[in-house]
């Protein structure tokens, strides 16, 4: 079991946070998080930066979580502004769900960031840290993005939209008449969805996709 000195992190779980076997990665920083010791915090936002499992980075996240926010929250904004894709990511999802606004001004600033993983990250968190009353600047500055990417990047904008709830409806409008076909039918498919959050998002998609394609005489 690993455990922490009460002036600071150990050097065991230090370095077990960077063990070559992910099992051992996944205890370390579940460790972290129960300890709930801000030593670690540099650690911890440096691992998420490099850590390639899944699951690991998710305990990571969690342990981040644990920390008190006035340690956490700086150095993950600090983070925002990386070279490394994975930094930004992962600091946009902790960010996401600390739920502290004092990040928004930093989030905002990633929406249109041109690496795919980042502003999907960055889309999720903006939603969660949105200022009361700004939802609506915010779902006109998402539909900017709309026809982005493959099918999992506009279902990941979609959510995003359907998930500021009626102050996104007016940026269809605008969309509708964009002259992107596959903008337009990006925005008819979300929505639909936002309309009616049961209806199937690919199918949608597909058909708005076939009616922009074949234009206005179809």
């Amino acid at each position: 079991m690993y455990t922490t000195n009460p002036g600071g992190p150990t050097a065991r779980l230090v370095d077990a946070l960077a063990d070559a076997h992910p099992s051992n990665r996944l205890r370390a920083a579940l460790a972290a998080g129960t300890a709930r010791d801000s030593g670690l915090t540099e650690t911890l936002v440096a691992r998420c930066a490099v850590e390639p499992d899944f699951f690991v980075r998710d305990m990571l996240t969690w342990a981040l979580c644990r920390m008190p926010a006035e340690t956490t929250v700086p150095r993950l904004i600090e983070q925002l502004g990386s070279d490394v894709e994975q930094a930004r990511s992962q600091a946009l999802h902790t960010l996401s769900k600390i739920g502290d606004r004092r990040a928004w001004p930093a989030v905002s600033t990633l929406l249109h960031d041109p690496h795919d993983e980042v502003a999907r990250s960055a889309w999720r968190a903006a939603v969660a840290l949105v200022p009361p009353d700004g939802e609506g600047e915010l779902a006109a500055r998402l539909a900017t993005e709309l026809g982005r990417g493959d099918h999992p990047m506009q279902l990941s904008l979609s959510r995003a939209l359907v998930g500021l709830g009626e102050s996104v409806l007016p940026v269809f409008g605008a969309a509708a008449t964009s002259p992107d076909p596959w903008v337009r039918a990006h925005a008819e498919a979300t929505e639909r969805l936002c309309r009616d959050p049961d209806s199937g998002f690919t199918v949608s998609l597909e058909m708005a996709k076939r009616v922009a394609a074949a234009g206005p005489d179809m």
